[in-house]
């Protein structure tokens, strides 16, 4: 097919998308999206960046994002879930619907906030806190910056060739001084703080990130290689897409699953009962390893994935002529990939009744028999999601948080089945998710 003038090789086929994304991966290394670090310093974030650059600064940023790294920052997601709770008491004391995509979208605002620049964004409290609105307007698709967004994605090239910067110019530079400000800060007053801002300053002073669950540093010297530190705008680009892309997608990702448990009261009592069960071998505390013991959670989120994938397409382009396998077709140098991911996963020949939310299609038994490719929210292979434990981490904390303590029901204003938001590049319900809450008496705050 083709986008304007632009060939566009479209990918249904679960083992020719495990091919592109691992197998072959050295013809297809880039998404083919627009960068151009000089006019629009924000577009150098690694899921922009190409070849050697891109590689060498996502082997840097990799053990940032460990298992070991997530633990390190749990206690500040589990901080944030208490102005969380706050705000449902006084939901529920009023007994009106409430728009859960905003409470939401508040909550992660303040998780990313802190995780990645250090500052209480408070926008649970207030929200029309700074953080939330310059959030917002990133995603804010409305005339020309809709042809830019659009171009970006279809026909980089011609941004390129005008120098056109896709992100806005305020966006820009509120972003650049948060972080400047933030890391001169840090820096001058030496201060180390367990989030992601301090293990990037690490990186910009060319300090190696080990792997493993410790969280030791050790300098190194790189020799001059491609992209060996940090500049202070490289930093900002990449504090800016997980800014971006976690507190977007990921209460998105929230709200959806919201919205199927409480579509669905039996799905949401097992989960809630799941939760009580594993908090309370945990002394009634919410842990690390308490929550790596919800298996049904994982379930229910994975379902949830599934039916509202974040980003409902992936896109790669390929960088060498490539023959596909047991055909004659040739794939040619700069044709772009493009792999439907929320079609996959609503295709009723790997997911039967597939508009059903059954967290029960992700049991072990169900998994195999399954081509692993029919399942791919956060990508595969080497361009994989570099932040999917943070965001599912979040996810899970904002579901015990609000599940031990509420019960929850579908309001009827809440369109039903949901329509989605036709304008934004990432999935988004159009309108809102209004729900209705009950405070259980026997919860307890975490």
């Amino acid at each position: 097919m083709y986008i304007l003038t632009k060939p566009v090789f479209l990918v249904f086929e679960p083992e020719l998308i495990k091919n592109i994304f691992t197998k072959d991966f050295q013809y297809f290394t880039d998404h083919g999206s627009y960068i151009n670090e000089e006019i629009d310093p924000l577009s150098g974030q690694l899921f922009n960046m190409k070849g050697l650059k891109w590689k060498n600064l996502r082997a840097k940023l990799t053990p940032t994002f460990t298992s070991g790294k997530m633990k390190m920052m749990f206690q500040i997601l589990v901080d944030c879930s208490h102005e969380l709770n706050n705000v449902m008491d006084q939901v529920s004391k009023g007994n009106e619907a409430f728009d859960i995509k905003d409470i939401l979208g508040r909550f992660t605002t303040d998780i990313i906030g802190s995780c990645a620049f250090g500052i209480e964004c408070n926008s649970l409290k207030n929200p029309n806190s700074e953080f939330r609105n310059y959030g917002r307007k990133v995603f804010e698709v409305k005339g020309f910056q809709a042809i830019k967004t659009m171009l970006a994605f279809t026909s980089p090239q011609i941004l390129q060739f005008f120098n056109i910067p896709v992100n806005r110019k305020d966006v820009t530079n509120f972003f650049l001084d948060v972080v400047e400000e933030t890391v001169n800060y840090r820096e001058s007053n030496n201060i180390a703080r367990k989030d992601f801002m301090h293990l990037l300053i690490q990186l910009k002073n060319n300090i190696k990130i080990e792997e493993g669950q410790n969280d030791n540093l050790k300098q190194i010297n790189d020799g001059g290689e491609v992209g060996t530190s940090l500049t202070m705008s490289e930093l900002a680009a990449q504090v800016f897409v997980f800014f971006i892309a976690g507190f977007e997608t990921s209460s998105t990702t929230i709200t959806f699953c919201f919205y199927e448990l409480a579509a669905n009261p039996d799905v949401q009592d097992k989960l809630r009962q799941e939760i009580k069960d594993i908090l309370e071998k945990h002394d009634g505390k919410l842990s690390y390893e308490a929550i790596t013991q919800m298996t049904y959670m994982d379930k229910c989120l994975n379902e949830t994935l599934r039916k509202y994938p974040p980003v409902p397409f992936l896109t790669r382009e390929c960088n060498t002529p490539y023959k596909v396998p047991e055909s004659d077709l040739t794939i040619e140098n700069g044709t772009v990939v493009i792999v439907p991911i929320l079609g996959i996963q609503r295709n009723p020949e790997y997911y039967p009744n597939p508009d059903k939310f059954d967290p029960e299609r992700f049991s072990s038994e169900n998994k195999a028999k399954r081509h692993a490719f029919t399942w791919l929210p956060f990508g595969e292979g080497p361009r994989a999601c570099i932040a999917l434990r943070f965001g599912l981490l979040q996810a899970k904390v904002a579901l015990v948080a609000l599940l031990r303590n509420y019960k929850f029901t579908l309001n009827s204003r809440t369109k039903s089945p949901l329509l989605l938001d036709p304008r934004t590049f990432t999935l988004a319900v159009e309108g809102s998710v209004w729900l209705e809450c009950e405070k259980l008496t026997s919860g307890t705050i975490i």
